[in-house]
Parts: structure tokens; C-alpha cells; sequence
């Protein structure tokens, strides 16, 4: 079966259309979660969704490392655009995260930066290309940039611009540059996937559960090609 991969969401919709094609599973009730293991085209997987936020993001992705041994990992979740490029329902990976809420400037330090830190960790290199095949296999265009992590959802303009402004970022969520930190830190290489679902260019009949059931099954059908081709 080779090495355990990773896939992990924030919510239970990002995750359930990837169990539902795992064969042999078994479920493990730790920590106040659930870890889904199985296998999908001879790949051995162990899929689980955080909860939304920094903190049980870090404990999933730890978890997912240290308890279920897994040696890579990829992320799919949705996404708030900052970049006036991106369209509700574009897909992008991320080359580099940061932290936005992580403040101790009034020591004399930037904006997401503690000592021994790093302000943007970057993504696996080779995750990334094959993403960028896969996507070109699919025909989808796939966006790349900085994505921003807080422990807040920002509907703010403002705020909106002062991060893009800050980190050069494009989008931003709620837990992908925890999972970067506690990737980086194990040199478990990691990939983040995201469909953008909230951007200037929505109208007022959005429906976000509609959209987060749709994107949903495309970032799932992403990342299991992806994992089809990993390894090859």
C-alpha cells in the first residue's frame, strides 16, 4: 500500500464525498474526533476534517503525523478571496502561508512573525506540480499565490486589503497555515487546496450550502486524482 497519506478538511462536507470512496474503513474515535482509514486505487489513506480554526487544525494534522503515521498531507477546503483575480468557485493551491492575526509587533517584529518562526511557510514543491498536472489533465484552471490563516472569518474590506497588503496574499481561511506549521515542523511534505467561496463578485442569491456541496466534490475529486498519481 506504500506510505499513509493525509486528507484532511475543516468541515464534514469537505471530507464526506472522499470517505464515501474509500474501501476497507475503519474508523478511530480519538481526541473528540474521528479518523477515517482506508484505501482508494491501492493508496493508503487516513481522511479527517479539524473543525474550523487554528487550534484543531494543529491537533488533526499532529494526529494525523504522529498517532496514524502519515508521510504526506493534503488539505481541501473553501476560501475567502482578497485578490480581485479570483471568482467564486476558482480553484487555488497554496504556494506559501501566513499567519494574519499573529501580531507581537509592539516588540519590533512583523506582522506574523514570532522568533524561531517563519511569516510564510511554503508549500511542497512536487505536490504542487502535480496538482498543476492533474488540473491540466482536467481541464480546470488552477489559481497559485499566498494564502492567509486567522482565528477569524473576515467579512471586513478593509481588513480584506490590509492583508493582502501585508503577506502579498490572495485568499484567506481559518486553518491552513497551522497545518503548515506542524507540517514543516515534522518535514511531512503538505499541499493546501482551495475553492474560492466568497469573492466582490458574488451576488446576493449565493447560497454558500449549495456552493460548499458542489465545491466539495470537485476539490475531493482533485485531491484522489492527485492521490491516484502519487507516487507513480
Amino acid at each position: 500500500m506504500g506510505q499513509k497519506i493525509a486528507v484532511m478538511g475543516a468541515m464534514p462536507e469537505e471530507i464526506e464525498p472522499i470517505i464515501a470512496k474509500l474501501e476497507n474503513l475503519k474508523v478511530t474515535e480519538y481526541a473528540a474526533n474521528k479518523y477515517y482509514e482506508g484505501s482508494y486505487r491501492g493508496k493508503s489513506l487516513v481522511v479527517a476534517y479539524s473543525k474550523i480554526g487554528k487550534v484543531f487544525a494543529t491537533l488533526t494534522a499532529t494526529l494525523m503525523i504522529e498517532r496514524f503515521g502519515c508521510k504526506q498531507l493534503l488539505f481541501s477546503g473553501v476560501a475567502g478571496a482578497i485578490s480581485d483575480q479570483l471568482k467564486v468557485g476558482d480553484l487555488i493551491i497554496a504556494d506559501g502561508l501566513c499567519q494574519h492575526d499573529l501580531d507581537i509587533t509592539a516588540f519590533g517584529h512583523p506582522y506574523g512573525y514570532v522568533p524561531e518562526g517563519e511569516v510564510c511557510i511554503p508549500t511542497d514543491k512536487k505536490l504542487r506540480e502535480l496538482a498543476k498536472r492533474v488540473a491540466k489533465e482536467k481541464g480546470l484552471i488552477l489559481k497559485e499565490g499566498i494564502i492567509a490563516t486567522g482565528d477569524q472569518f473576515v467579512a471586513n474590506a478593509e481588513r480584506k486589503a490590509w492583508i493582502g497588503e501585508t503577506f502579498n496574499a490572495d485568499a484567506l481561511e481559518m486553518e491552513g497555515a497551522a497545518v503548515a506549521v506542524v507540517c514543516s515542523a515534522l518535514n511531512v511534505p503538505f499541499f493546501i487546496l482551495r475553492a474560492i467561496s466568497d469573492a466582490a463578485d458574488m451576488d446576493a442569491g449565493f447560497d454558500f450550502d449549495t456552493f460548499l456541496e458542489s465545491s466539495a466534490k470537485t476539490s475531493a475529486d482533485f485531491i484522489l486524482s492527485m492521490v491516484e498519481e502519487m507516487g507513480k
